[in-house]
């Protein structure tokens, strides 16, 4: 579904990847679920691309719920994948998962999460046995040309993607507006994060980024723009 112009997702808002066009060329923001390389050429084509148009995967971090179909698109069509470095040994599978537990859940919300994640693939999701890599304050080059801001916490490498020409900021898991493990929904700390008082700190650094939209990983858009977005995070963790 179409975000913007320039931006559209793949996913009902469960697990999120998002396509963002820039001049003819494409850049995938996480690669969600495996099953949704399915998806790709449809959402693609809603754009006026396909493809070959795409140039370059960027993960928010290195959890298998972003990760998705990541490894298909590199060795099929050759397409670089790019991660924080702290977290490229992650998505190549060799470390463990810091997550520090599944924290709150309830029945329903949990259950939907692992149905989905049964019926897309998510169960073994091959690792990335290719990463490129880069560091806090990047601006990369890819379609885009979004500057990386590293906010640790969630796992040691997350790291949010401004889009300014769209803007847009990317936030991966630092911010959900949905948890998958109880269905409260509005901006709030992700489910399965490895620190929560460093990814709750972490969120300083994205105070000074304007953005109308805030995309997370889990949930939908939110347009309210980031200090608000930030500020609901604070109020749900008890800091507000």
């Amino acid at each position: 579904m179409e975000i913007r112009a320039g931006v559209r997702r793949i996913g009902d808002g469960l697990v999120n990847s998002y396509l963002v066009d820039d001049g003819g060329s494409v850049t995938i923001v996480d690669a969600g679920a495996p099953a949704y390389f399915g998806d790709l050429v449809a959402e693609l084509a809603a754009m006026g691309r396909s493809i070959e148009d795409v140039r370059s995967v960027v993960l928010t971090h290195g959890h298998s719920d972003h990760i998705g179909f990541a490894e298909r698109i590199r060795t099929e069509r050759g397409v670089p994948i790019r991660i924080h470095e702290l977290d490229a040994a992650l998505a190549r599978g060799e470390v463990p998962n810091p997550s520090s537990g599944i924290g709150p859940i309830r029945p329903m919300p949990i259950l939907r999460f692992l149905a989905f994640a049964l019926g897309h693939g998510m169960i073994r999701i091959p690792r990335i046995r290719e990463v490129s890599t880069f560091g806090d304050g990047a601006t990369l080059d890819v379609p885009g040309s979004p500057r990386v801001i590293l906010v640790p916490g969630h796992t040691p490498g997350s790291a949010s993607l401004h889009f300014p020409r769209h803007d847009t900021l990317f936030v991966g898991d630092a911010i959900a507006t949905l948890s998958v493990t109880t269905g409260v929904e509005g901006p709030q700390l992700a489910a399965f994060g490895a620190d929560r008082a460093t990814a709750l700190a972490s969120l300083d650094r994205l105070e000074d980024v304007e953005a109308s939209f805030v995309l997370p990983g889990h949930g939908q858009a939110w347009d309210g723009g980031v200090s608000e977005a930030l500020r609901l995070v604070r109020v749900a963790a008890g800091q507000g």
